[in-house]
């Protein structure tokens, strides 16, 4: 079980981020901070494995937070959150101590494996940004970048049976679940792998050794 703290100044962001990890069955939540300060008392009080950070804050700013943090708890991984598309501040951030940076747009389909990512120990930055960073020429395709550990459990699930030749309503009858929540599954890694069809799903599924 990943132990998670989430802090931002947003109360409709901590909602939601609330409910992403709520819903993930390896996760746990154990504080909720609206501020840096209260982040750094929550980390110091639930020693957290994971601690989803706003960048931009009131009192004390995600980066002061990394820094003061890093080099007390070694085994806390620091996810930070963020508008902003800003390489500057993506190198201040990872100098800072953070092991990954997450866009809050992107947030809702990739909160999850980036966590699963930085918790084992390995950089994430968001695929998106890291896309403009690297330009459209040297980064072809996210799926290059994007291997079955960014994908959920679920996720994963919904794949290897699309890759079976399931329907949406077979799919939803084998995991239990809507029709609709298969379909939202099926778009999700669709958009994630920057993949556009079923046959590019099953070759992916096919690379990765899924089926």
């Amino acid at each position: 079980m990943t132990s998670v703290v989430i802090a931002d100044d947003h109360s409709v962001v901590r909602v939601g981020l609330r409910a992403l990890v709520a819903a993930e069955p390896g996760l746990e939540l154990v504080g909720e901070a609206s501020g840096g300060y209260e982040a750094i008392e929550l980390v110091e009080k639930h020693l957290p494995d994971v601690l989803v950070l706003d960048l931009s804050m009131p009192d004390l700013d995600g980066i002061a937070v990394t820094r003061e943090l890093h080099g007390r708890f070694p085994g806390l991984r620091i996810l930070i959150l963020t508008i902003h598309e800003d390489e500057a501040l993506l190198r201040e951030a990872v100098a800072a101590g953070a092991a990954g940076y997450i866009l809050k747009r992107a947030a809702e389909k990739e909160l999850i494996a980036a966590i699963g990512i930085v918790r084992r120990g390995d950089l994430y930055v968001d695929p998106g940004f890291l896309r403009r960073l690297l330009g459209e020429s040297a980064l072809p395709s996210p799926a290059a970048l994007v291997s079955t550990d960014a994908l959920t459990a679920r996720e994963k699930d919904v794949l290897r049976l699309i890759a079976q030749g399931y329907t949406n309503r077979q799919i939803g009858e084998e995991l239990s679940i809507s029709v609709r929540t298969a379909e939202g599954h099926r778009a999700n890694l669709q958009d994630k792998l920057d993949l556009h069809s079923r046959v590019d799903l099953i070759r992916f599924a096919r690379k990765n050794k899924l089926i």
